[in-house]
């Protein structure tokens, strides 16, 4: 297989995972959807009483939820086709996949990611950062526990 193809399709795998992965988020209820001011306040409060955070600290983790959530929202686009489902789906929808489509969607997603990286790290920096070394170590745990056991059963 040609060289240029291959990479094609592992950029067109990734893609697919991006957009999958963005869809899956998207439909389910709990998350961001909804009230998103609503669910970052809920949130901040759950990840402050884990990390006993102060209110400086507090204030730092509503900024990168701020960033986070906007990052998403460039992420999937605006309206209808702004639906990741739809827009991939798109692709198949004739006989032959819409390649210049797909370049495209991959084009969008990779330009959104790039744009809003710089202020998410700098917020995620400036709110690590402010940690003590015991809430630092609290998050690296969490981390390494793949994310799981901040919930509300926690």
């Amino acid at each position: 297989m040609k060289h240029w193809i291959k990479r094609t399709l592992f950029g067109f795998a990734g893609a697919a995972m991006v957009a999958g992965s963005i869809a899956g988020c998207a439909g389910q209820r709990h998350g961001w959807g909804g009230d998103s001011a609503e669910f970052r306040t809920k949130m901040v409060e759950r990840v402050g009483s884990k990390l006993e955070l102060d209110t400086t600290q507090k204030q730092k983790l509503t900024v990168l939820a701020e960033k986070l959530q906007a990052q998403r929202e460039a992420l999937r686009g605006a309206g209808d086709a702004g639906d990741p489902r739809s827009q991939f789906k798109a692709l198949f929808a004739g006989n032959k996949l819409d390649q210049a489509g797909a370049t495209r969607l991959i084009d969008e997603k990779t330009t959104a990611v790039r744009n809003g990286s710089p202020e998410v790290i700098a917020a995620a920096a400036d709110f690590f950062d402010s940690l003590n070394a015991a809430q630092q170590q609290k998050v690296r745990d969490f981390m390494d526990r793949g994310g799981r056991r901040w919930s509300r059963h926690g």
